[in-house]
């Protein structure tokens, strides 16, 4: 899979950074899914809010993904832990789908190891991206 270029905003990275620094601190040090943010965060392109792409994924976008292996539809909004609710498709950035669409953009393809093996997602559409619509620090 051709690696994409991955964009965050400085204000979605700092706040990001400070969750990962105190999640380490009350006893999140060795976790995997905030060693998976943090290099997720490293490898991104930093972008002023108003030039971010309107295609790419941000914290509090709305997401319509579509699993690769088996043409399942899913739409989840990227949300901090502590706004994560799975019923109502609010989904944890912290969750492996989470970190793994977090920064890429409509048409990208991610992928990540699940007990059963590797799972795919299309980014198929954003349906609501905060910067896009003018609401900068939502």
């Amino acid at each position: 899979m051709k690696r994409r270029k991955l964009y965050i905003t400085q204000f979605d990275k700092d706040r990001l950074e400070e969750l990962i620094k105190v999640a380490k601190t009350f006893g999140g040090a060795g976790r995997e899914d905030l060693q998976d943010l943090q290099g997720e965060l490293t490898k991104a392109k930093i972008v002023s809010s108003e030039k971010i792409p309107s295609d790419v994924v941000t914290m509090n976008s709305k997401v319509a993904l579509c699993d690769i292996d088996t043409s399942e539809k899913l739409t989840y909004t990227l949300v901090f832990p502590n706004d994560a609710d799975l019923e109502s498709g609010a989904i944890s950035v912290l969750a492996p789908i989470g970190t793994a669409i977090l920064g890429y953009s409509e048409g990208d393809e991610v992928q990540w190891q699940v007990p059963a093996g590797t799972r795919r997602l299309r980014i198929e559409k954003i349906l609501y991206q905060p910067e896009a619509a003018g609401d900068y620090h939502l």
